[in-house]
């Protein structure tokens, strides 16, 4: 078997021989050069299966090999050596195309860590992207590219769009489609984490750092070693967690809390939320510096109401998922059905989608879903309180919220529980009180739900 060839791109003569023996001793094969004009022709001459270069560079730097790579050699991972606090040019690697970055002085683990890595973009996996990522409008092929593209890179990712457009599918596309693909993917909803214990369950705890922990606790950076962790609903981390969290991605380690140790994490961080980022920048709610670290590569999901051509496929792929969980025949839309739902806003997007196929297929008898069994979507707003029907719409009066919070005494708190209990209750009684589908149909995960469960009272 072939060893594969790296090119390593320094004026050093002694990061040239530290490279060459630590290299050599993963049994590869190593091409040394001193400037970007040797650099060219070398790649000329041979094609490498990875190219590790210094930023700076006696003819040019490292970023304007890295430009000349990505127009002429594309599928070869370049990745930037950097002297250590060079934020920006790491940054600036990594938009233009950089599989990663490694800071001077050399941390030959983490080299070793980056290199095993890129090696790997060279045995591309099946493309899962055209069954995972439903769709074939405009919009979806661009985002489709774009996975494929970011996913041979590690640089950090933030995927936003409207809430139920599938943020979380394309981050599992982007780890099942990279080189980490066989470690673990760790998802984490960061809203749905009451904020006095976001710092334990992200960076880990020592036992006795708070009432309650009995044990050390590792913490989901640990537990995605080697993989991706998703840090979806990110805005809605407090500020002090996100100086720390800034602090992770800066240093690649993690402090759980009161240890006095850091330890080395190996892991793709990849984000996510429906908020604008900026705007909450402005209001005072997100750190400028955490954005720029999260956001080097931005994705757009779009809304479903700007692929509606897809929403045929969509249904089709729906419906034959639900039809193979419960183990009978796909059912079918009348023509009825699908120009009402073409016709549609969707507000919720696919989750909405779904919501809707799912009531109608599970009170649908027959084997066509009508238009009649598309009810709106299930988004389990605040019930409307009782109205006299006798009188004519244009003569009613609606409570405003103000009326209705005052008929609750002005308790605010109370208010806010008892309209939560109720959107609970129903969603809990559409969905038969199975929990995993009525956290998904509320948009929140699991945990979430049933925290919110138990401090309302429903809890079984």
């Amino acid at each position: 078997m072939t060893q594969p060839n790296v090119l390593l791109v320094d004026d050093e003569p002694d990061i040239l021989k530290l490279l060459e023996i630590t290299l050599g001793r993963m049994e590869l094969q190593t091409r040394s050069v001193g400037s970007l004009a040797a650099a060219r022709s070398a790649l000329e001459q041979q094609v490498p299966d990875l190219c590790l270069t210094d930023m700076r560079l006696p003819d040019g730097n490292g970023l304007t090999l890295i430009e000349h790579m990505q127009q002429n050699y594309p599928e070869v991972p370049v990745a930037m050596i950097t002297a250590h606090g060079s934020v920006e040019s790491a940054i600036e690697a990594l938009k233009l195309g950089a599989f990663d970055f490694v800071t001077k002085p050399l941390a030959l683990e983490k080299l070793r860590e980056l290199v095993a890595h890129a090696l790997k973009t060279h045995q591309p996996p099946a493309d899962e992207a055209e069954t995972t990522l439903v769709g074939s409008t405009e919009a979806i092929e661009n985002l489709r590219a774009q996975i494929r593209k970011v996913a041979r890179s590690q640089a950090p990712v933030h995927i936003h769009g409207e809430s139920g457009t599938g943020k979380e599918v394309v981050a599992r596309l982007i780890h099942q489609l990279s080189p980490r693909r066989e470690q673990p993917f760790v998802a984490v909803n960061c809203g749905a984490i009451p904020p006095e214990l976001v710092e334990s369950e992200l960076f880990g705890h020592k036992k006795g750092a708070f009432t309650g922990a009995s044990s050390d606790k590792s913490g989901l950076f640990l537990a995605a070693t080697g993989g991706t962790l998703l840090l979806d609903e990110i805005a809605d981390l407090p500020l002090p967690v996100q100086v720390k969290l800034l602090r992770v991605i800066q240093e690649k380690t993690v402090r759980p809390v009161v240890s006095e140790t850091e330890i080395p994490i190996d892991v793709r961080i990849l984000s996510a939320t429906h908020k604008n980022l900026s705007l909450e920048i402005q209001r005072g709610n997100f750190r400028d510096d955490l954005y720029y670290r999260v956001n080097v590569i931005g994705l757009h999901v779009p809304a479903l109401r700007e692929r509606r051509q897809d929403i045929p496929a969509l249904v089709a792929h729906l419906l034959g998922r639900m039809a193979d969980e419960l183990g009978t025949a796909p059912k079918n839309l009348s023509p009825e059905a699908q120009s009402q739902l073409m016709n549609h806003e969707f507000p919720g997007n696919i989750r909405e989608l779904e919501n809707m196929l799912a009531r109608a297929s599970a009170l649908n008898e027959s084997g066509t879903i009508d238009a009649g069994d598309l009810a709106p979507a299930a988004t389990f707003a605040i019930p409307e309180r009782s109205v006299d029907r006798s009188t004519p719409d244009s003569q009613q009066t609606h409570p405003s919220s103000a009326d209705l919070l005052a008929a609750d005494d002005g308790d605010l708190e109370g208010y806010l529980a008892d309209r939560e209990r109720e959107i609970l209750d129903e969603a809990l009684t559409t969905h038969r009180w199975n929990r995993t589908a009525t956290a998904k149909a509320l948009g929140i995960s699991f945990r979430s739900l049933r925290y919110r469960l138990k401090k309302l009272g429903l809890e079984d």
